[in-house]
């Protein structure tokens, strides 16, 4: 007969929390199975839960200075969203009616004492990934829309009821409005949908779309959120980092150079000095340094940059001055660059890039001035159209004497 290894069954996405487990279940299993990996729905997390900030209060947090709080409103009729940032005025919460907006504070753990005494029972967590207590309040309809947080976040509810529904599906559309504030999804359809009571907690990790709306009455709802900084916030800081404890004495060196054989190219010799001057570009492909670099040095030390036309040129008009005898005039503020990609080049001036054919990059960073051969390719003629547009090339008729 044959062995069968025992099938686990499909994790719930709704428990039961009881006072000596909050979670429905022990930390550690928690962390294996739902942390950053699927959403949980705790019911009765926190028994008989009390909120420990009124209403009348958090609003008069909100017109403190240095509180961040935003007053959102929506216009259902109108399908508006109104956004007011912090500190507010009583006047401003004179205005909402009784429907269909919400407070959002931020911080408020750091504000009082009780609020932040909620976080005890998340001591299992790193407490430096612990950002803060977001408390928000609304009257029935009241919401942010569907939306997509970028962290970890514990969902309570702490007064009335509020409507939840989220999205496993990890196929679904994540892009936003265009036409509103606030970042919320042009579309939102849910997997999941539940009404919560005072002491339930939502648990969803990061990239979950979810929407909350207020039920039948007040709702307020205290939003425990993780730190979590986006690998280009982690990488700024560390550049800074680095930057700071670095001798500026030790600069990039080229003792070996040799007589250049293609007027402002950045060639691999250079990209290997490079290398060597900065051990912790290492990890970085030669596309990527090459695209830094080009557009950095640039950039470097330049006191002022060109301006674009007040009216841009178009193909036909540019054509027409270049078959009129124009030359093309390099701004003396341009500095420019290049370098050779695996199928084409890339030009930079002042930090910024665009593709160009070899030959034609080399000339322009050759020469301050020059008249393009008849006809141009359209790769050549939309890179020449782009410069002069930017204000790095200006068509110029020499003065016959």
């Amino acid at each position: 007969m044959t062995n069968l290894a025992p099938s686990r069954k499909p994790l719930p996405i709704e428990v039961r929390g009881t006072s000596r487990l909050p979670l429905g279940m022990t930390p550690a299993q928690f962390l294996r199975d739902y942390w950053q990996k699927r959403p949980l729905l705790i019911r009765n997390a926190f028994p008989h839960f009390t909120p420990p900030i009124a209403p009348e209060d958090l609003a008069g947090l909100a017109c403190e200075e240095g509180v961040l709080a935003r007053l959102i409103r929506h216009d259902e009729a109108r399908r508006r969203w109104q956004v007011k940032t912090g500190p507010l005025a009583e006047a401003d919460f004179a205005k909402t009616g009784n429907a269909h907006w919400t407070l959002l504070v931020q911080d408020v753990d750091k504000w009082d004492a009780d609020v932040a005494a909620l976080l005890e029972p998340f001591a299992f967590l790193p407490s430096w990934r612990v950002d803060d207590i977001m408390v928000s309040y609304a009257e029935p309809g009241g919401g942010v829309g569907a939306h997509v947080d970028q962290y970890d976040v514990f969902l309570l509810q702490g007064l009335g009821q509020r409507h939840w529904a989220i999205s496993t599906d990890p196929h679904a559309p994540k892009d936003f409005r265009p036409d509103v504030e606030l970042k919320q999804l042009a579309r939102f359809e849910p997997t999941h949908e539940w009404l919560l009571e005072p002491g339930d907690m939502l648990y969803l990790p990061p990239g979950v779309p979810h929407d909350g709306v207020a039920f039948g009455g007040p709702c307020m709802t205290f939003s425990v959120g993780m730190r979590a900084p986006s690998r280009a916030e982690l990488t700024g800081d560390l550049a800074d980092y680095l930057a700071e404890r670095l001798d500026e004495n030790q600069r990039y060196a080229d003792p070996d150079l040799a007589p250049a054989k293609a007027a402002g190219e950045i060639d691999r010799t250079a990209l290997a000095r490079l290398r060597a001057a900065l051990p912790f570009a290492a990890p970085l492909d030669e596309e990527t340094l090459r695209d830094w670099f080009g557009r950095f040095i640039t950039r470097y030390r330049n006191a002022q940059t060109p301006a674009p036309p007040a009216k841009p040129l178009g193909e036909t008009a540019l054509l027409k001055r270049l078959r009129d005898g124009a030359q093309l005039l390099r701004h003396p503020w341009s500095r420019m660059a290049w370098s050779r990609g695996k199928a084409t080049a890339t030009l930079f001036a002042n930090g910024q890039a665009w593709p160009a054919p070899p030959a034609l990059a080399q000339r322009l960073c050759a020469q301050r001035g020059f008249t393009p051969d008849l006809p141009l390719a359209q790769d050549e003629l939309a890179l020449l159209l782009a410069l002069v547009n930017e204000g790095h090339l200006l068509p110029h008729r020499p003065r016959h004497r």
